[in-house]
């Protein structure tokens, strides 16, 4: 029952403030204050409604722009090299060049033995020249 009592006083109350209010809009002053309150609404509605509308817009762009970045992102990161990608490259690369390096030492080895064969061959050619001069030299000497 004290339920229903306080059920009673606060439709009570709501009655009450009900007449109030019908009283207060049946007044001229505060009808019309109503109406310029709701012209100040809905324009103020309207400006929301098309500040909202670009603001979509304008989301809307942002995420195309981020959605390209991922994407850019994405086919960057799948063009790079992995650390343990580019060590390797980088072990074969010197294993490469010291292999390159051995070549030159054995092509420089090789090139000075054929200079000192070639100095021999000279050496010899001139030895056989100079043995020829000293038998015809000899053959004319008899």
């Amino acid at each position: 029952m004290a339920e229903d009592a306080g059920s009673r006083i606060e439709v009570a109350n709501l009655l009450s403030l009900g007449e109030d209010l019908v009283g207060v809009l049946l007044g001229s002053k505060d009808g019309e204050a109503l109406a310029q309150a709701c012209d100040g609404a809905r324009m103020l509605r309207s400006a929301c409604c098309s500040e909202s509308g670009d603001l979509e817009l304008q989301v809307k762009e942002y995420e195309e722009k981020l959605n390209s970045c991922k994407e850019k992102v994405d086919k960057s990161k799948a063009e790079t090299v992995t650390d343990e990608e580019l060590n390797t490259l980088r072990n074969e690369m010197e294993e490469k060049l010291r292999g390159e390096q051995q070549l030159r030492q054995d092509l420089r080895a090789v090139s000075d033995e054929l200079d000192n064969l070639d100095r021999q061959r000279a050496s010899i050619e001139e030895r056989k020249d100079a043995v020829k001069k000293k038998e015809k030299d000899m053959l004319k000497a008899q």
